[in-house]
Order: C-alpha cells, then sequence, then structure tokens
C-alpha cells in the first residue's frame, strides 16, 4: 500500500519575534493558530485527522527554545505525543541572529544548508536534544526550514542517526534545496546515507512542479497526486502544510478554503484502500533498486480551476490582508489621503 504521509511544519513565526511578539502570543498564534473565531492550529489538525481515523507527523522546530527557553518547545510537542501522533525534527536557522548565545559561533544563515558540514552536525544534534528533551521520542526524520538543505546536510543526518529526510521539495529546488536529486522522480531512495522521502506533487504546467500542500493545491489537484502515487506503486505521498495555515495570511481569521481542503485530502486518504496513513517510524525503506515513479503530467483545465478558486479563496479569506497592503502603499504617496478611501472602499 501507499504509506499518506500527513505533515504538519510547526515552528514560531521569527518574524512576530522580530515585531516584539512575547513567547505566548507567538506561540498561541503559529502554534494554536488562535483567532477571533477561535483555534484552528495543531490541535484543530489532529481532531480533524482522527475523525478519519488518521496520524499526522508534526516537525517540530525547537531553534526558538535558543530566544524563548525550552518550555515553550515542551508546550508544542507534549500534546501531540499524548494523542499518538508523530513528532519529527524541523529546524529553522534563522534564530540563530536572535540568540543570545549562538552554538554555531559566528556563523548564521537562513537555512541549515547555508553551514558547513560540521557546523550543520553541531546543529542538527543541538535541535535533536532539545527536542528529546521536551519529551519526544528520538527523531527517525528531519525536514529542513525552508527546504533549505543540501547534500551536506543529509551526511550530517547520516552521521547523527537519522533514517530519514523530507526536504526534497521540486518547487524549491535552485531556490534554497539544493540536494542533488532529479525534481522528475517523487520516489523514496537511498541518497548520502539516508532515505530520502521528497515532498510529492504534479506538474501544473510544462516545467512546473506544484507541491501537495494545502495553499498550493486544490481538492482536484490533491486527489489526482495521491491517485497517481497509489497507481504507480509508490511507497508514499508526502503532502504538507504548516501549524498554521489554515489561518488568513494576517492570521486573524481562518481560512475555510484551506480548511476544506485539509478535510477533502483526509476524507480522500480514508477512503482510498490503495492508501494507508502513518508516520516515517514505520515508513518502510525502499528497496536496493526503487522504482522511479514519475510525476503526475499537466492539465491546463485543471490549473485553471485551481487559479479561478484561489482568486476567489483571496478575495474571500484574505479581504483584510489586501487592504493593508494597499493602504500602506497610497498612503506612502502625496495622494494617499483621497486615493485611500477609494480604493478601501472598493476593497
Amino acid at each position: 500500500m501507499t504509506r499518506a504521509i500527513i505533515s504538519f511544519d510547526t515552528e514560531l513565526s521569527a518574524g512576530l519575534y522580530q515585531r516584539g511578539a512575547d513567547a505566548l502570543a507567538n506561540y498561541e498564534s503559529s502554534i494554536l493558530g488562535r483567532c477571533r473565531e477561535g483555534d484552528f492550529g495543531i490541535h484543530f489538525q489532529m481532531d480533524m485527522l482522527e475523525r478519519h481515523g488518521l496520524t499526522g507527523v508534526w516537525f517540530v522546530d525547537p531553534m526558538p527554545a535558543l530566544v524563548y527557553g525550552p518550555a515553550i518547545i515542551d508546550a508544542i510537542v507534549q500534546p501531540i505525543v499524548t494523542r499518538g501522533h508523530e513528532v519529527q525534527l524541523h529546524i529553522h536557522t534563522e534564530w540563530l541572529a536572535f540568540a543570545p548565545f549562538n552554538p554555531a559561533g559566528r556563523l548564521f544563515g537562513r537555512n541549515i544548508g547555508d553551514f558547513p558540514l560540521a557546523a550543520q552536525k553541531k546543529l542538527i544534534g543541538l535541535a535533536r536534544d532539545i527536542l528529546v528533551g521536551a519529551g519526544a521520542p528520538r527523531p527517525t526524520a528531519f525536514r529542513a526550514g525552508n527546504f533549505g538543505a543540501n547534500d551536506d546536510t543529509l551526511r550530517a543526518l547520516a552521521a547523527l542517526g537519522f533514517r530519514f529526510d523530507s526536504s526534497f521539495n521540486g518547487a524549491y529546488l535552485g531556490h534554497g534545496c539544493d540536494i542533488s536529486l532529479d525534481a522528475g522522480n517523487l520516489g523514496m531512495r537511498d541518497h548520502q546515507g539516508v532515505c530520502e522521502v521528497p515532498v510529492s506533487g504534479l506538474m501544473d504546467r510544462v516545467g512546473r512542479f506544484r507541491p501537495a500542500q494545502l495553499c498550493a493545491m486544490s481538492e482536484e489537484e490533491m486527489r489526482d497526486a495521491l491517485d497517481h502515487s497509489a497507481a504507480s506503486g509508490a511507497i508514499q505521498f508526502s503532502a504538507f502544510s504548516h501549524s498554521f495555515e489554515l489561518l488568513s495570511r494576517d492570521r486573524r481569521v481562518p481560512n475555510r478554503l484551506a480548511i476544506a481542503r485539509m478535510e477533502a485530502l483526509c476524507r480522500a486518504v480514508a477512503e482510498d484502500a490503495r492508501v494507508s496513513s502513518g508516520g516515517f517510524v514505520t515508513l518502510p525503506a525502499p528497496p536496493a533498486r526503487p522504482r522511479r515513479i514519475h510525476v503526475a503530467a499537466p492539465k491546463p483545465l485543471r490549473t485553471a480551476r485551481r487559479m479561478i478558486e484561489q482568486g476567489v479563496g483571496h478575495l474571500a479569506h484574505e479581504v483584510r490582508y489586501v487592504r493593508d497592503l494597499i493602504a500602506v502603499t497610497i498612503n506612502s504617496s502625496r495622494w494617499g489621503k483621497v486615493l485611500g478611501g477609494v480604493f478601501l472602499a472598493i476593497a
């Protein structure tokens, strides 16, 4: 059977920290997904998965512990573990710029792949230890923040005893992701001492890969990508989201389009007899000569339908965000007071 791995990159916001958010405010927004209508973060996501009998994977970033202290990582990890879902390791090295002590010395970088091998081993090892200290089982899988890994990242993971990496995303190849693999193959395979589990997806137009992410794919595209993986005999179908992705971009209201997409994905996985649900702990290793899993070909009408849906969704769920952008833009000009009223009224 094809293992559907539904994962969530679970991270506090460095941007909110820079804007003065304390640990509690950042936790409520980024992890709980709290807005005026309720919570739409990790607990809401676990509730939805459990209604469909599914198990999820939360890739948790422990690096904010260097700024906020370790207790906040405990608060993220323990509910996930208690409810029987899987915790794996995520890392955003942007936090080093704000930490009073930098374990990498004078080295800084947006992505873990920006660091030399020795520093990568040190940072990943530290992040793993913080995660385990928060109550997570020793992680067996890793995903780089921003998918910003390279081959040295995989070498570091192998040296630290990790079995799986899930940092390879064809949409980020050459844009932070520098793992030397073929983006045209979505199959699991061994690389640099670990098993790479690529993010799944399809081609939405010639030469353009669309990853299996809630905010990127329509329900139709996600079903087609899942069906293609199962029909191709893939070991895994790897879809991802974020702990805060069910909120609007300004995080003030729930994004009903994203919520509907997650519900549809859960239903599709639960109803497909060719597909099982789970994570990395029991994921079988690929054979010595794994089958090549081609990326599903583009369908122009399907892509057009998603673009229309996205446009309508942005109007429905991002009105305040758009208004704020317009206000900032036009109020920076001498005609701001006049044009501002016109544009805000239209929006």
